[in-house]
């Protein structure tokens, strides 16, 4: 719930609003350039394999990163409910053994790992199905 701000704050909104927008384009374009360097260098070390292994767990990661950022703003503008508290935790934890374990999968040639991938899949289904009984509840 947003309270609404007097004329001195209204006016130190922008220049905070316009600092923290630099700062994040900063960070932005300093986090995709270490991204370039780090994709030349994965693709180099990595059979063609492997490297499909690693794109697969940034995909997942990308889907549910977003995921999480539409079930953090419906906790915003909606009233609180555990089932959306579910399906943003379960989003987490997919990402986590998900893709981190093709991750570490893909870097380090440990195949064993691939047994716990769809413990992480599952997360992301389970987390799937709160979000959607979240929106058949929704008031």
């Amino acid at each position: 719930r947003l309270a609404r701000l007097d004329g001195a704050e209204r006016a130190a909104g922008p220049t905070l609003a316009t600092g923290v927008a630099v700062a994040l384009i900063l960070r932005e374009q300093t986090l995709a350039t270490g991204k370039v360097v780090f994709v030349r260098r994965l693709r180099a070390k990595l059979g063609a394999d492997l490297l499909a292994v690693y794109q697969t767990g940034v995909q997942y990661h990308f889907y549910h990163t977003l995921a999480l950022l539409a079930v953090a703003l419906l906790m915003l503008l909606a009233r609180q409910s555990l089932l959306l508290k579910w399906s943003g935790n379960l989003f987490a934890i997919g990402i986590v053994i998900f893709s981190g374990s093709l991750y570490v999968l893909a870097i380090s040639g440990v195949r064993w790992l691939g047994a716990i991938t769809p413990i992480g899949g599952v997360a992301f289904m389970a987390g799937w199905i709160c979000l959607a009984l979240a929106a058949w509840n929704w008031k």
